[in-house]
């Protein structure tokens, strides 16, 4: 299965030219928050996506609220609202967090995951902020990502993929925990074969 992953987008025709172009060789395209700036044009930007006509899982960053995203998803068909859910697609199970990325510990993440039955299942986690202590939050020489997320992941060695974004200085990085591979796709994107 091929994922097309990007964040970021930050309304950047430019970038939304290149997902398109790249979504014709995924299976499943997948966005980590931060499509717009605070919400400006993202009707026009949904409509500019759904036009893609594969399906698309979306969480909201900081510049969307999970209300007002989940209310534009629900107009397409082909786009789905994955924010505090697990859904799944083939043989995987994507699990959605977004919003926020500046807090250390998400005690609200920590008692979701607790709650969401995921043995036996391979997951791919969707988050907007990113995990602590790696590559993708390293910015001003210090880490300063979320530790909630490296705690989930470190625990469950089903979690096969973790996708993330939010410090734009970390675009394109990657890194692992464990064995989970884990990066920030920026926004144009990044094809991940599973």
């Amino acid at each position: 299965m091929k994922i097309l992953a990007f964040v970021d987008l930050h309304e950047s025709l430019t970038a939304l030219k290149e997902i398109e172009k790249k979504a014709k060789k995924a299976d499943l395209v997948v966005c980590a928050g931060d499509l717009t700036i605070f919400e400006t044009h993202l009707e026009q930007l949904m409509n500019r996506l759904s036009k893609i006509k594969k399906p698309i899982f979306m969480i909201p960053g900081n510049h969307e609220t999970a209300a007002v995203l989940k209310k534009y998803c629900s107009f397409y068909n082909n786009i789905t609202f994955i924010h505090k859910r697990l859904k799944k697609f083939k043989e995987y199970y994507f699990l959605g967090w977004g919003g926020g990325g500046f807090d250390p510990v998400e005690k609200e993440f920590e008692a979701l995951v607790k709650n969401i039955d995921i043995k036996g299942k391979k997951i791919v986690l969707v988050t907007h902020a990113p995990p602590s202590n790696t590559k993708l939050d390293r910015i001003f020489k210090e880490h300063h990502g979320n530790k909630s997320i490296t705690r989930f992941i470190k625990k469950n060695k089903n979690v096969v993929l973790h996708i993330s974004g939010h410090f734009h200085e970390t675009w394109g990085k990657k890194d692992k925990i464990n064995n989970t591979p884990i990066l920030n796709p920026g926004p144009k994107g990044e094809i991940i074969k599973l």
